[in-house]
């Protein structure tokens, strides 16, 4: 499904919308160029969640985790790595609540991973010819017509 985002603002409405909907152990992976959006999309995913912390991309950190909410959100940058660093970080842990309390799990530069869970949502953020975001959701055994409904 593809969505029109006008502005920095639609991001964000979406993922407020995502983050009321998704429940725990749903695997977001987010794809796009830099600027496209995914920070702002994690940021409304937080802020459905109830979220009050400010919400930043981990791009150093690789991992930030976020409990306060009405479901943890775990949100993962993987934009300075190579997949083969990606592997040492047992990021099924978070997806299979390993150890870890199940939440939602919102993964930046996705495409740097050379395994995924066995059910995920998948958002590629672009810009359109009129500089206009667009959202296409796609998801690998999900019901995403359930989501979209609510969307």
């Amino acid at each position: 499904m593809k969505i029109s985002l006008a502005d920095v603002q639609a991001t964000l409405n979406l993922g407020i919308k995502l983050g009321q909907t998704l429940t725990p152990g749903t695997v977001i992976l987010l794809e796009g160029d830099l600027g496209a959006g995914k920070t702002t999309l994690v940021q409304g995913i937080g802020q459905g969640l109830g979220i009050t912390e400010s919400i930043v991309s981990p791009t150093f950190t690789l991992i930030n985790e976020y409990t306060q909410g009405h479901i943890p959100l775990y949100h993962l940058d993987l934009y300075r790595l190579e997949p083969s660093e990606v592997t040492g970080l047992n990021l099924e842990s978070y997806w299979e609540g390993i150890e870890i309390e199940p939440g939602i799990v919102a993964i930046e530069w996705a495409e740097r991973m050379p395994y995924q869970p066995e059910c995920y949502l998948c958002v590629r953020l672009s810009y359109d010819d009129n500089g206009t975001r667009q959202a296409d959701i796609t998801g690998l055994h999900c019901n995403i017509s359930e989501l979209i409904a609510k969307i």
